[in-house]
Formats: C-alpha cells, sequence, structure tokens
C-alpha cells in the first residue's frame, strides 16, 4: 500500500462501515474526566452511593467460593436464575406473568447496549427505517447507523412522543414507499429529554403502531429512578404481542458489570439468542452472577431509594442553578426521574460551536446535535446531574452560563441576534423548549 490517506484500508472495509462515526459523547471522554473539569456530559450513575463494602465482600465470595461456575462459560440466554431475579424486577413496574412475562422468554445481553444490537440485527435491513423520538439516544443512533437503516424521528413535547406527529410519520413513509420496521422509543424519563410519554399516550401510540403494523422496541433504563411519582406503567405492561422491552443493571447497580435484557415475544426468542452467540458466545457468567447475588442477597429496593434521594436532591440543584444562572431565552425541561435535563439554548447560540469554548472554561456538555440522525439539533444541548455533586453542578452551570453570556454579547457585536422574554422552565410561565 502507498499510505496515500490517513486510514491504508480504505478501499477495503465493508460498505456498512463508511457511515460510521464516533458518539458525540465518547468523544468528549478524555477531556471531560479532567479533575479540572465540571463535566455535565456523561450519564454515568453515582456508584459511591452504593454499599461498595458490602458489594466488594459480596463479589469476593463469587469468586472464592463459586469460582468453578462462575468464571466458567455459561449458556447463550443467560442463567436461569438471573432471568428468575430480572422477571421480579420487571414485575415492580407492571410487567408480570399476567402479561406474559416469563424468564423462559427473557435474553440477557452484555447491557442494553448488546439488547439494542440484537434487535437491530434481527429486524433491519439496509434501508429500512426506524421511527424514534427526536431527540434520541445517540448508542440507539449509533446502532442503526451501524445496521444502514435509516432514522425519521418524531417530534415531541413536555409530555413526550406526539401521537399526532407519529401518524404522521408513519403516513409519509407509506407514501414515500419507505418500509418502516420498528418505533424505537423511551417512553419513561427519555434520555436526553428527560421527559415522560403521558398515560394517555402510551395508548395512543400503542394503537397507532398496530394499527400500522409496528413493532415497538421499548427501551427502559430510567424507570425505577423516578422522584416524584409512580411512573406509567410501560407500554409492555399493557400490550405482549409486538413489544420488546429493553432493559438494564447499568444505572440502577453498576454499569461495568455490563449486564442488559431483553423480554422478546416468545417466537423471537430462539433467534435473538442464536444472535447473540454468533456475536459473543454468552454473557459473562461472573457479572450475571453478581447481578443474582446482589438482587438475592442485598436490600437492592432500598438502594433504589437511595439513589432516587441522591439524584432528586442534583435534579434540584441543577434546576435551581439554571434558574438563578441561564442568561434569558434559555428554557429546560424538568425531568420527574432519570439522569438529564434538555436545555434549548437563546437564539443564535450553536451548543456544537460554542463547546471548544466551554471547554476552556473547564464545563462540559453534550451538544444537541448528538441525538439526530441528521445533526440537527445545535440550538439544544443535553446536561447531567447525576455523578457530579450539587456544589459541582452549580458551579458548572455558572461557567456554561459564563460561555454562553460571551457568546451572546459577541453576536450583539458582530452579528444581530434577537433575544426571548426571559428564562424559564419549559411548562411553567416561559414556551416549553422545541424538542422537535
Amino acid at each position: 500500500m502507498t499510505g496515500t490517506t490517513l486510514d491504508d484500508y480504505t478501499d477495503r472495509y465493508a460498505r456498512r462501515v463508511r457511515g460510521m462515526t464516533a458518539s458525540e459523547i465518547r468523544a468528549l471522554f478524555a477531556v471531560a474526566s479532567r479533575p479540572e473539569v465540571v463535566s455535565l456530559a456523561g450519564g454515568a450513575p453515582y456508584i459511591a452511593a452504593l454499599p461498595l463494602d458490602a458489594v466488594g465482600e459480596m463479589l469476593g465470595r463469587l469468586g472464592a467460593e463459586h469460582g468453578t461456575t462462575t468464571l466458567q462459560y455459561g449458556i447463550g440466554q443467560g442463567l436461569p436464575e438471573l432471568r428468575e431475579r430480572i422477571c421480579e424486577v420487571m414485575a415492580l413496574s407492571g410487567i408480570d406473568a399476567s402479561c406474559g412475562a416469563s424468564p423462559e422468554d427473557v435474553v440477557v445481553t452484555v447491557g442494553g447496549q448488546q439488547a439494542l444490537d440484537l434487535v437491530a440485527r434481527l429486524f433491519l435491513d439496509p434501508g429500512d427505517v426506524v421511527l424514534a423520538e427526536g431527540p434520541t439516544y445517540v448508542g440507539a443512533l449509533g446502532v442503526f447507523q451501524a445496521a444502514q437503516a435509516q432514522v425519521v424521528h418524531v417530534p415531541m413535547d413536555d409530555e413526550g412522543l406526539i401521537p399526532e406527529a407519529l401518524e404522521a410519520a408513519v403516513a409519509d413513509c407509506a407514501r414515500a414507499g419507505r418500509r418502516v420496521k420498528f418505533l424505537y422509543t423511551i417512553p419513561t424519563y427519555q434520555n436526553p429529554a428527560g421527559v415522560t410519554l403521558s398515560e394517555e399516550r402510551r395508548e395512543r401510540v400503542l394503537d397507532i403502531c398496530e394499527r400500522a403494523g409496528l413493532l415497538v422496541v421499548e427501551d427502559d433504563p430510567y424507570g425505577q429512578l423516578g422522584f416524584e411519582s409512580e411512573a406509567p406503567a410501560p407500554l409492555r405492561a399493557r400490550r405482549r404481542d409486538g413489544v420488546f422491552y429493553l432493559s438494564t443493571f447499568s444505572k440502577t447497580f453498576a454499569p461495568g458489570l455490563r449486564v442488559g435484557w431483553i423480554l422478546a415475544p416468545h417466537a423471537v426468542r430462539d433467534k435473538l439468542v442464536i444472535a447473540s452467540e454468533a456475536q459473543i458466545l454468552c454473557p459473562s457468567g461472573y457479572a450475571q452472577a453478581a447481578v443474582s447475588a446482589y438482587l438475592r442477597t442485598m436490600p437492592w429496593q432500598e438502594q433504589l431509594k437511595v439513589y432516587r434521594e441522591v439524584y432528586r436532591e442534583r435534579r434540584d440543584a441543577m434546576l435551581t442553578a439554571l434558574a438563578d444562572l441561564m442568561p434569558a431565552g434559555t428554557t429546560w425541561t424538568r425531568p420527574a426521574g432519570g439522569l438529564f435535563v434538555w436545555a434549548t439554548l437563546p437564539e443564535g447560540l450553536d451548543s456544537k460551536a460554542m463547546m471548544p469554548r466551554a471547554i476552556a472554561a473547564r464545563v462540559a456538555y453534550v451538544p444537541g446535535t448528538g441525538f439526530y440522525a441528521d445533526g440537527s439539533g445545535s440550538s439544544h444541548m443535553r446536561l447531567n446531574f447525576s455523578f457530579p455533586a450539587p456544589e459541582r453542578i452549580r458551579e458548572g452551570v455558572r461557567r456554561l452560563a459564563g460561555v454562553m453570556e460571551q457568546d451572546i454579547a459577541m453576536r450583539r457585536v458582530f452579528g444581530q441576534v434577537s433575544q426571548p422574554g426571559r428564562r424559564g422552565q419549559a411548562g411553567a410561565d416561559t414556551p416549553g423548549p422545541d424538542l422537535a
């Protein structure tokens, strides 16, 4: 080879590799992890809230006393005990035997990300369409991109996905002769927007998908992390047929163990297992045993309450800081759970263009462009409140507000920028953020 490009293997890659791009979030990690930077960028849970001494002892026993099994190969579907425990976890949200939930239909995965990838491998051909909320989870966009699918975003507002917009998207795709395979949705404490699909809309969305013959892929990593009232029942608790339920222990226990799952229609389970075996042979036996032991021997439901209180305090710290410090014209969502706030910038500001100046000011966030397949979303940003302490959150917002004020001042000098009324929260006394 002559080495005429930065990558001498360019002409040898498969066609599906050509569209791959780096995650907006992953690209930030090297900078955001510096101690001098206040990172409002990632979605890391606050692991220090766990009883780490007790967890460490539990993990040690798994190796010392059960190493001959936990360190051995396992089965592709996942350990039977863990699948039973997963059904107990889902039952807390209303997904139980009465709606067809069974350990036999649970497939254990390497985190929620592999669960997404398996569904994509089974159902997406190049050129197929996936309907997804706009904005949506950046990791899902990467999976769909790798499958050479096209993502059509469906707008949201403060009550989540807009049913009328979903109907319009289905009709538009049908008129254009585009084949829509499924709706991908995070209906509860959505990432990145933080909003929750309302009770009334959940039934309407399911009805629309049923009439259109669309599968529903429900991603629910945050459903047990509500701060105020109980979350609405998941979509899978309402409909059995055609709904794939994906979740993970990454947000409620430990992301480093990489344990998630799919609850799939019975007919699909075997194909998911075959696809998983082709990828990884079997999930980590040690990681599965660790989660099983945690659920069997430790007060995990009490630990969920600890996480909720920690995140509620940090959510409140962020909302207070935003109200106190953000420049006029900034709006944001008020999440009832989960890990994220979605902010809309004053007119004329660009979150991606502003990022280098924010890093120079030692604060990090994720530009909104990372959450749209077409790269739109530059007037938005995602802010995480789960990991930094409340005082660090306020300091991060202070630094970010300073960067925004500088950009506004520059645009006043070099270009006319209209300034909307005043700062406020979405859904309060100012217009809500444009989640479309």
